[in-house]
């Protein structure tokens, strides 16, 4: 089933490897120790009072630095950014473990997979030669921002959408993937698009644009905030909430673990994901945006969408367009 056409990602000159003085790099992280939360706790969630102050909409960004050209891995650009990361030896990453399709803990291997944690791993290749060199830090997603903004890691690479707002205190790499938000729901529920959410619970996850999108297209829904999409999956097969409306990227990850669920609706809005990066580092920004553009080309980035979103959400024919404004 065809899904959607995506534009072509832009073509743009390379610009010299940015250098800049040394940076703040975030604490080295012990081996490959990873810092887990709370597990899903059901009926943990909270309901948004409705008189409490709705965001306007939210809208993408107008662009990012262009990319720079990628030096040989394992040989970062002495003073950069990128060569902080190398002479630790950990590339560290804001990561969700509860996202199915996205960063999910395998539980035959234990590893970190999905294609937000292969967007990290395509980075960690450029940066060191080996894609592994990784500390992932779990987060939740209402801790992505800060952790960025005080250094605790490098990069978010979590669902994080690339706004305006959140553009005032991190910056972003160019989209790695365009979501669109819908709705999960029982099967056979009378639940099929965004005015069928008026009066009903509706799980959303703090910190979220789609929640801000569930108030102000549904001011009528019950709106039931949870700290994680797993925590949502569960009220929603206890009866909980009656559905839960996100990015259908969550959502398709979410009805694979349950076939009495189904991706319903029209888009209620775009979400833009990006890798966030402190705010300070447009070396690093141009080195990221230089690996997304390498794995567009290279076939790299289709290869990862068929491999994790296809089978769900359909074919698309390209990487998402590239805007860069400087």
């Amino acid at each position: 089933m065809m899904r959607r056409l995506l534009s072509g990602i832009a073509l743009g000159t390379a610009v010299a490897l940015a250098t800049t003085g040394c940076v703040v790099s975030a604490p080295e992280a012990p081996g490959d120790a990873v810092t887990s939360f709370s597990q899903p706790v059901p009926g943990s969630g909270a309901v948004v009072p409705t008189d409490a102050p709705i965001p306007a909409e939210v809208s993408m960004c107008p662009g990012t630095l262009a990319p720079s050209g990628l030096p040989p891995a394992g040989q970062m650009v002495p003073g950069t950014t990128m060569a902080t990361i190398h002479d630790r030896g950990r590339l560290i990453v804001g990561i969700d473990i509860g996202s199915n399709l996205l960063s999910f803990r395998d539980p035959i291997t234990g590893e970190i997979k999905g294609f937000d944690a292969d967007i990290a791993h395509q980075i960690a290749a450029a940066i060191f030669g080996d894609p592994n060199r990784i500390h992932f830090r779990i987060l939740s997603t209402a801790e992505r921002q800060k952790a960025l903004e005080d250094g605790t890691v490098d990069i978010v690479v979590k669902t994080m959408s690339a706004t305006c707002d959140r553009a005032k205190t991190v910056a972003f790499s160019a989209t790695y993937f365009i979501a669109q938000q819908r709705i999960l729901a029982p099967r056979g529920a009378p639940v099929n698009t965004v005015g069928d959410l008026s009066g009903r619970r509706v799980c959303e996850v703090r910190g979220t644009t789609s929640l801000d999108r569930v108030r102000r297209l549904v001011p009528s829904a019950s709106v039931v905030a949870a700290d994680s999409w797993s925590d949502c999956l569960v009220m929603l097969q206890q009866s909980q909430v009656d559905a839960v409306s996100t990015d259908d990227a969550i959502l398709a990850g979410l009805g694979q673990q349950d076939p009495n669920l189904t991706l319903t609706g029209p888009s209620m809005g775009l979400e833009y994901y990006a890798v966030g990066i402190g705010k300070n580092r447009p070396d690093l920004v141009r080195f990221i945006n230089g690996v997304l553009l390498r794995m567009a080309f290279d076939g790299t980035w289709m290869r990862l969408y068929n491999q994790w979103f296809a089978p769900s959400l359909g074919q698309v024919w390209s990487a998402p367009a590239a805007r860069y404004e400087g």
